[in-house]
């Protein structure tokens, strides 16, 4: 009867009745705080595995996905996370390939403290986001893995995107012991500088009752709908662009070497009499549409950061420009809307206003707390160094990596997507190449041993954009550590409706790939594929 009963329970739990218990039995671990652990029914897309929760410190929230024992493969990942995060994220991928996988609200939950509302007088909160959350999350996903499958993991590694490259890094700095290999994309490094150039952008695009917009309101009821200009912007930038690289895909393969000018491929569509019309450009957007590729710069013009790439205008519509279509809101704003509020100074100046995008709305200074506006926020605050605190902790911009690659052995492999609409993707190239020369003395070669860096045409933020964008981001990592098999290149792929359109070699930098496929067809999208591609 015995018997009966644990053939039932396993065939309704998807899991035998040992591996029930060994879950349970981390609640009772006495080296860990665990709240929760149960076992997940399996689905169409992953396994059963054992699910566990867990807490830091009263404030850093875990889970674990921990694959059952008969499917482990014996490899421990930790993933990262987007925004300002406040969540735990899941990867059912990677439990269903048979790794232990790890993640952390990183000291706050998005419910109850959304955006950055977080790091409103509370410091331990900051550090937590900034570099300790994922740090002990590392500690505690290994202890559950031990206890779990009586094993430490043979290999141990790391993989996020935005925020999550950020942490990425960070941990190689701070905590090169962690992990056996780090996967950073698209990584917001340069934090505070690259939040505050979010919300200078949204000041260019908001001054002056929206003078610099590149929205129009066709139908005249004082909200801007029309997204010509930025479609005629779009558009003059591929054609000047696009086939430089020898192919006609709509992909700026390469912006460093892309020659647009506004204030010149412009300038048969300038505004006449510079009256703003919905075709047109005044004198006004293209000052804006300069300063946005230029990038952020102070009242003595000292350039602070990089600006918006060539190729990154296909998601402007979005991210940027403020119109109907994304409530006068656009991402860029979202994301800086507090920032300044909670993240950049030491002491916060303010709460924000109500209704963001008011920005004729007088902040409330007799509140308790005050009020501040992000359109209130001075530029040069961040060359005065009045951000410089929140910097120390938030940003990784560290150069000399050589605790993680040299003594450890580690790898590293970077990517950013050449279009990426959110975080500029230059940055993330100035930092590799000060990394190869901090921590190998300018020896590319030797710092290809261990670090490698894939800059992505035509790919967006950490995904999306028209060019390739999809590709197993652990695996050649996974390879590069156990099998010591460097990744010369990777091969990306373009999904429309669940078909591969668009597939090349993405190469590692220095190198780039060439169309070395059918001469005379390569605008033909069928050789769009990776072997009529090589790394050069």
């Amino acid at each position: 009867m015995l018997k009966l009963l644990s053939l039932i329970f396993f065939l309704a739990q998807g899991a035998p009745a040992d591996e029930q218990a060994a879950c349970a039995a981390l609640v009772e671990n006495p080296d860990i705080t665990i709240i929760h652990a149960v076992i997940k029914p399996a689905t169409a897309a992953v396994p059963a595995y054992c699910y566990v929760q867990g807490t830091i410190s009263g404030r850093i929230r875990f889970h674990v996905q921990l694959p059952l024992r008969a499917n482990w493969n014996g490899r421990l990942v930790n993933i990262g996370d987007g925004g300002k995060d406040g969540d735990l994220d899941f990867a059912d991928h990677y439990v269903a390939q048979g790794y232990a996988l790890a993640n952390s609200n990183t000291g706050h939950d998005v419910g109850s403290e959304p955006r950055a509302s977080f790091a409103y007088e509370n410091p331990d909160a900051v550090i937590d986001f900034g570099y300790r959350a994922v740090h002990l999350t590392a500690n505690a996903s290994k202890a559950v893995v031990r206890a779990y499958y009586r094993s430490a993991p043979r290999y141990t590694f790391f993989e996020g995107c935005s925020t999550g490259g950020r942490q990425g890094l960070m941990e190689a700095q701070r905590y090169p012991e962690d992990f056996d290999g780090i996967v950073s994309g698209a990584p917001v490094f340069d934090y505070q500088a690259l939040n505050v150039s979010h919300v200078w952008m949204a000041q260019k695009i908001f001054a002056d009752n929206f003078a610099g917009n590149l929205a129009f309101d066709k139908d005249g009821d004082g909200i801007p709908e029309s997204l010509t200009k930025v479609n005629i912007l779009r558009d003059a930038i591929v054609a000047k662009c696009d086939a430089k690289d020898g192919i006609k895909d709509g992909v700026i393969d390469n912006p460093l070497a892309c020659d647009f000018k506004p204030e010149v491929d412009l300038a048969s569509r300038m505004c006449p009499k510079d009256v703003d019309g919905d075709n047109c450009f005044t004198r006004r957007q293209i000052q804006t549409i300069k300063d946005i590729y230029r990038g952020l710069y102070d009242s003595k013009d000292v350039q602070i950061y990089k600006g918006m790439d060539f190729g990154s205008e296909y998601d402007w519509a979005r991210t940027l420009v403020a119109h109907k279509g994304n409530n006068m809101f656009p991402a860029k704003l979202l994301y800086g809307i507090d920032h300044v509020n909670f993240l950049f100074y030491e002491k916060s100046p303010g709460v924000p206003p109500p209704n963001p995008t008011n920005v004729k709305q007088k902040p409330d200074k007799t509140a308790t707390p005050p009020e501040f506006g992000w359109w209130e926020f001075n530029v040069d605050d961040v060359t005065a160094g009045k951000g410089a605190r929140m910097s120390a902790i938030t940003d990784a911009t560290d150069p000399n990596l050589s605790r993680f690659l040299v003594r450890k052995g580690a790898k590293l492999l970077l990517y950013h997507g050449w279009a990426d609409p959110e975080g500029q993707a230059q940055p993330t190239l100035d930092y590799y190449k000060k990394a190869v020369d901090q921590t190998f003395r300018g020896d590319l070669q030797a710092a290809r041993g261990s670090m490698r860096l894939f800059m992505v045409p035509g790919m967006g933020h950490c995904a999306e954009g028209p060019g390739p964008d999809t590709w197993d981001r652990l695996a050649p990592l996974a390879n590069w550590v156990e099998k010591g098999i460097a990744p010369d290149s990777i091969v990306a792929r373009h999904i429309t409706n669940g078909r591969s359109d668009n597939e090349r070699k993405v190469c590692a930098y220095p190198q780039r790939a060439v169309y070395t496929g059918p001469a005379g067809a390569e605008n033909n999208p069928a050789n769009w594929v990776e072997k009529n591609f090589t790394c050069r």
